[in-house]
């Protein structure tokens, strides 16, 4: 997903999932770094279902995939490696000095994102559900946020996202102060969202103030079913 002009989710009601559906969704997202993985794992273990945008967007583009099919015809064979797989370091150099090629393969693959997210949220059995997206502001036209009732950013300073990731990931301090350039700056990703944790500090107090929106999002997660009922 490229950056693109934030659109606030809440400008109108998020979009029905499905006429039985009355699953509160709590949008998860922040910049690289900030510990979405972290807070993500943390609602799991709560028994909380999660819904990964990244892993929803891997799963799209499978050998043999409708979607991965109309990448192929809309670009060519060269997308292919020899197995049939998605050649994924050739399409990522090749959207990167082609703004216009971004543009067309988020056409083809945002509709599919979507729509496998709202079939995770529309099988899912917990209290409530969580959307992880890094990019769930940026990539308006995605339509992610209008699944969400809330939005939680996970916040961090620009030292703690980039000392995180490059531990993580082993990357260049450049490469990833390119990712981060392709996110909302902190205080508009925080602008748009209900609640925001600072998460400066160890795992134990990133767990304490998770705890409190947990019980929060269970208790709004039953009153929407009982307004639903």
């Amino acid at each position: 997903m490229s950056k693109h002009t934030a659109q606030s989710p809440y400008s109108h009601q998020p979009q029905n999932l499905s006429t039985k559906s009355k699953t509160l969704v709590v949008g998860l997202t922040g910049g690289i770094g900030s510990g979405k993985s972290a807070a993500s794992a943390w609602f799991a273990k709560q028994g909380i279902d999660i819904i990964d945008a990244d892993v929803i967007a891997h799963e799209i583009v499978a050998k043999g995939s409708s979607t991965l099919r109309k990448i192929q015809k809309k670009f060519g064979d060269w997308v292919l490696n020899g197995d049939g797989t998605m050649d994924r370091a050739a399409v990522r150099t090749h959207v990167f000095t082609h703004p216009e090629a971004l543009i067309e393969l988020e056409a083809i693959t945002h509709p599919a994102i979507r729509e496998a997210a709202k079939a995770q949220l529309v099988n899912s059995t917990s209290p409530y559900a969580v959307l992880s997206a890094p990019l769930l502001i940026e990539a308006a036209e995605a339509g992610l946020a209008n699944l969400c009732q809330r939005i939680l950013v996970m916040d961090a300073t620009e030292d703690t996202q980039l000392a995180r990731a490059s531990e993580r990931d082993e990357q260049s301090v450049q490469k990833i102060k390119a990712i981060m350039t392709n996110q909302l700056s902190r205080e508009e990703r925080n602008r748009h969202a209900d609640n925001v944790i600072l998460n400066e500090s160890d795992l134990a107090s990133l767990y304490a103030k998770l705890a409190p929106l947990h019980e929060e999002y269970l208790t709004l997660a039953q009153q929407l079913k009982y307004a639903a009922d």
